[in-house]
């Protein structure tokens, strides 16, 4: 129709399931590469990150308890739903990127969903194993998932980087609270619109959009995040970190954007040892 206004849309954070706006009313402007400013989005303060933690601290004992077989068809299923929003990603990182390498990444993101997807059921046998023991007993030791881990997410590549930060927290049944790196937050709030559509528990994946030098030490410092993946924080900000998150002895990781690394899965597991008699 001549002369309809288009709907703008609003993007807003990604807690617990559901997408509301900053508590604080705040917003913040994304622009092109070329300075146009396309949109608005929600800026989060600490009281959504508090939020977050306890919807992902609700969430993870239901997340951890199921199988990893389950797991792995809910991340290919959020695999699904971002190849059915790839030309959405496309236009959106074309934003600051050529459509080539746009196009590229979306594909390799996809990928990299489906390869952590395939080791839900798997890395337990490869990470764990039976031990050699000098007696009549069984020595088994399995990798079980921490808890809650904050995920600092890198600015480039945009979806890469997110994917490939968050899909190995959740591989092993742990819940993930994302700060999204500010420059290239319209992904993530998408890419928070196709998890909100493959089956995900609400609460499992937590997606804040704004300053994460603002947020990042409140999370670090945060007493109910059990590890950290800070590979979006810039060196010189991380020994601040480091420092903020000894209090409670967080795991804290670091990786390359894309890195297909089965440490990256079990930086965040426990190794769990049981011990048990062979009888007679």
């Amino acid at each position: 129709m001549e002369g309809r206004l288009g709907v703008r849309k609003t993007y807003k954070l990604f807690i617990d399931g559901r997408f509301p706006r900053s508590e604080s009313g705040r917003t913040f402007r994304y622009a092109s590469r070329d300075g146009v400013v396309t949109v608005q989005l929600s800026e989060a303060s600490r009281k959504d990150l508090r939020m977050a933690v306890r919807a992902a601290r609700r969430a993870y004992p239901g997340w951890r308890a199921r199988s990893g077989y389950n797991r792995g068809q809910i991340l290919y299923r959020i695999a699904e739903m971002v190849e059915d929003r790839a030309e959405t990603f496309i236009g959106q990182l074309a934003l600051q990127a050529t459509i080539g390498s746009a196009r590229r990444e979306v594909s390799e993101a996809i990928d990299l969903l489906i390869w952590y997807a395939g080791w839900c059921d798997k890395y337990q046998q490869v990470i764990g194993n039976m031990n050699p023991v000098a007696g009549p007993y069984f020595n088994i030791s399995t990798p079980e998932p921490m808890g809650v881990v904050g995920v600092v997410a890198p600015g480039q590549p945009a979806l890469l980087g997110l994917v490939g930060a968050l899909a190995p927290v959740m591989v092993s049944g742990n819940a993930a609270v994302l700060l999204a790196s500010s420059s290239q937050a319209i992904a993530a709030v998408t890419f928070a619109e196709a998890v909100a559509t493959a089956d995900v528990p609400p609460g499992v994946v937590n997606i804040l959009t704004g300053s994460s030098a603002e947020l990042a030490p409140w999370m670090a410092g945060h007493m109910d995040i059990n590890a950290l993946d800070l590979s979006g924080v810039p060196p010189e900000s991380s020994p601040t970190l480091e420092e903020a998150a000894s209090h409670n002895l967080k795991r804290i990781g670091r990786w390359d954007a894309s890195d297909r690394n089965l440490n990256r899965i079990a930086a965040f597991t426990e190794i769990k040892t049981v011990w048990h008699p062979k009888g007679r």
